[in-house]
């Protein structure tokens, strides 16, 4: 039997109203101990708490929820305090006296939820992701995360995978049973294609790690083109040291920025040099091209002809004259607010479409190396006719698939086999 929990739900106090959440199976009898009779299921009732002396500490709002009908799947009580600190300490200090109670460890009540199958592990990390959403996009993801989309996604692939399965081991096995369907001609080529083709457009968008960290614009270029000038504009504070003197900075400096609902990781680098003695400006232009390599977007202030491949190509120091504007795609100054405006909404263009979802549904990363692993053996089920080695691939496949949801896969693929196909075996 597990351990009767408790802790506060709601946000730290002051606060106007402060929720204590009690699961476990002496939630009903701490609920009396505290409050008296235990109000009927569901219903909320106004009850003197008090300590084990009997000394009131408080009226609050007592509703019990019977599992396993619950959040957690147990017993669920739930006290609904005033939001005072001396309150919430002193309703604290009771339930930790009554036997069998101590205080949950962080994030124990989701994972009891996990445990008793009241959600998958999907919507438990949904549900993380959920708590430190800062845009629109990461609450929408989140919560459709939270509220199962992503568990609905893999469960229906799974089945997919488990029918596809089933018929592939009936037609290994079963060939010569007369009421098996399809047992003798079953090409499952078209299934596996078309649960590929959805797979990689799912890889293909945006993962919710991006989605939460941001783009990450990386600024490069020659020394003293004007790149840490245009760092602190659009980073609106003097975070990078300016100088006329080529080689001022020498190391690459980041900042964060939220510009109209879209996160950015805006990177300033050294002047890349062709050549240099002095070993820390070396360094710094090695970590100016690794950053340069892992760069979402790269704003090149550079000569043109040189530019990476896919760049955006910017003509600094636009408030000078002679600049080179012409064969650059965008002429800013750090001097000129209209043309770092112009580079916001140019990024903010290119933004949109890298954080662009169809729906609501992104992975993390480690749902997306499951699902890649699974789209590589369902790949090599792809690649052959051998109905053995389509049949091993597909269990290959559907492992990392159901660890997403914390299934069986085993199982999954049994229920599928000898349920839809009625063998009696």
């Amino acid at each position: 039997m597990s351990d009767t929990i408790f802790a506060l739900s709601s946000g730290r106090p002051p606060a106007a109203i402060a929720v204590l959440r009690i699961s476990g199976p002496a939630a009903r009898t701490a609920a009396e101990a505290l409050a008296g009779r235990c109000p009927p299921p569901r219903r909320a009732s106004l009850r003197t708490v008090r300590d084990a002396a009997g000394a009131p500490l408080d009226r609050a709002l007592v509703l019990y929820f019977p599992g396993p009908a619950t959040a957690t799947g147990e017993d669920l009580v739930e006290l609904h305090c005033h939001g005072g600190r001396a309150v919430v300490a002193a309703v604290e200090h009771a339930l930790a006296a009554l036997p069998g109670l101590r205080p949950a460890r962080p994030g124990e009540f989701t994972r009891r939820a996990l445990e008793n199958g009241r959600i998958d592990l999907a919507q438990a990390q949904g549900l993380a992701d959920l708590l430190e959403a800062e845009t629109e996009t990461q609450r929408r993801t989140a919560l459709a995360a939270a509220e199962g989309a992503v568990g609905r996604a893999v469960a229906g692939w799974l089945d997919r995978l488990s029918a596809i399965a089933a018929r592939v081991e009936a037609q290994l096995d079963f060939a010569d049973e007369a009421d098996v369907e399809d047992a003798g001609g079953y090409d499952p080529a078209p299934a596996i294609s078309a649960l590929l083709a959805e797979w990689h457009a799912t890889l293909a968008a945006p993962s919710v790690e991006r989605l939460r960290d941001g783009i990450r614009v990386v600024i490069a270029g020659p020394p003293n083109a004007g790149k840490s000038s245009l760092f602190n504009a659009l980073v609106d504070r003097d975070a990078a040291i300016v100088t006329p003197i080529a080689g001022t900075t020498r190391d690459i400096l980041e900042a964060a920025v939220m510009r109209d609902g879209i996160p950015y990781r805006l990177t300033d680098t050294a002047g890349l040099a062709e050549a240099t003695d002095d070993e820390v400006e070396r360094i710094g232009i090695d970590r100016a091209a690794a950053a340069i390599a892992s760069a979402d977007m790269l704003l090149w202030m550079g000569a043109p002809a040189v530019a990476p491949r896919g760049a955006v190509i910017l003509a600094g120091k636009a408030d000078l004259p002679d600049t080179g504007s012409n064969d650059a795609d965008l002429a800013v100054s750090a001097r000129l607010p209209d043309t770092v405006a112009a580079l916001w909404a140019l990024l903010a263009d290119r933004a949109r479409m890298m954080l662009a979802i169809d729906g609501d549904m992104a992975l993390r990363q480690s749902q997306r190396d499951a699902l890649a692993d699974a789209a590589a053996a369902l790949d090599l089920a792809a690649r052959t006719s051998d109905l053995l080695i389509v049949a091993e691939q597909l269990r290959v496949a559907t492992r990392p698939l159901a660890g997403l949801l914390g299934r069986d896969a085993t199982e999954a693929m049994l229920d599928a086999l000898f349920g839809r196909f009625c063998l009696g075996k």
